[in-house]
């Protein structure tokens, strides 16, 4: 059917829906042509090697970070943790489990598992020591894997159980001697599940090279991961203007100089077009256009090159 050949009520209706792709092509394209990679969520800077954009930072790295309009969290396959701040000096991150027990609040346990990649990447540090409590006399920590448990600064259970206020419930349900606890590293719950471990809580604190002689009520309660940088060449990349980024298809090193050009390794004179290393936003304004394109055709009858020049002489 010709345009011109239709009624005036339809020509309408098929022009409002037309204007709905173009208004939300343009509006892709928008809120990303000022900037192909954030560089903060709220307040937490995020560089390389992470990215909250797919196609930014390091691919080792990809889809470990979230970001929600208020948090930033890593993803993991027990869950998200709200990430408490990144030190890119230390090559750090600080990540806290809302579902932990801590000296103010008793929770059921919870397991910590990270994926394959995520414990080779960016296991938790050395310095990060996990707390299981109210363990059972038949817990293997206790028993065949006792050598699993450590003296963590001179503290102990009955210490832990007497200072915190969620923690003085394990006193009072035991007969006599408070039930067991064990300081232990992340292998040990890598490995073992609480359900196996045989032990009904836990909890984890950081920096403990810094608490000898400080009391449980000022620990610092989270777990801390500690990551390497890949070396791919970004602070080539960096230097030149450009931003840290990687193809999302083959995972290859991209310099991202702007909205619309990649580059191999640096910004300038080495910047080329890539349509193979399109961020997800470039990608969807090509399929807008070309449902606008296959929608006008299907409709008015046109082939697509009718379209433009009718389009064009309008």
């Amino acid at each position: 059917m010709h345009i011109r050949r239709l009624s005036h009520f339809h020509q309408r209706i098929h022009l409002h829906v037309l204007n709905m792709f173009i208004l939300l092509a343009a509006a892709v394209v928008v809120e990303r042509a000022a900037g192909t990679c954030r560089n903060y969520c709220n307040s937490i800077p995020i560089n390389y090697p992470f990215g909250i954009d797919d196609g930014c930072g390091s691919p080792e790295f990809r889809h470990m970070l979230n970001c929600s309009s208020t948090d930033l969290f890593f993803a993991t396959p027990s869950g998200n943790y709200k990430v408490q701040s990144i030190d890119y000096d230390k090559k750090n991150l600080v990540i806290f489990d809302p579902a932990m027990s801590t000296c103010s609040i008793l929770q059921p346990h919870h397991d910590f598992v990270l994926s394959d990649i995520q414990s080779a990447l960016i296991p938790p540090s050395s310095d990060t020591v996990f707390v299981l409590m109210n363990c059972s006399i038949d817990s293997p920590v206790l028993n065949h894997y006792k050598s699993l448990c450590f003296n963590f600064a001179g503290h102990t259970c009955d210490e832990l159980y007497g200072a915190c206020t969620s923690f003085k419930l394990f006193h009072l349900l035991s007969n006599s001697t408070p039930p067991p606890c064990c300081f232990t590293g992340y292998g040990t719950v890598k490995f073992m599940s609480m359900n196996i471990l045989d032990c009904t809580h836990y909890t984890s604190v950081y920096n403990t090279d810094n608490l000898k002689g400080v009391g449980p009520l000022d620990w610092l309660y989270g777990i801390k991961l500690s990551y390497g940088v890949p070396d791919t060449g970004c602070e080539r990349c960096t230097k030149s203007g450009g931003t840290c980024g990687f193809d999302v298809e083959t995972q290859a090193l991209l310099c991202i100089c702007s909205a619309a050009v990649n580059a191999t390794r640096e910004c300038g004179a080495g910047s080329v077009s890539s349509s193979a290393g399109q961020k997800p936003w470039q990608t969807t304004s090509s399929f807008l256009l070309t449902c606008i394109l296959d929608y006008s055709v299907s409709v008015f009858g046109y082939s697509r090159q009718s379209f433009v020049t009718q389009f064009q002489r309008d």
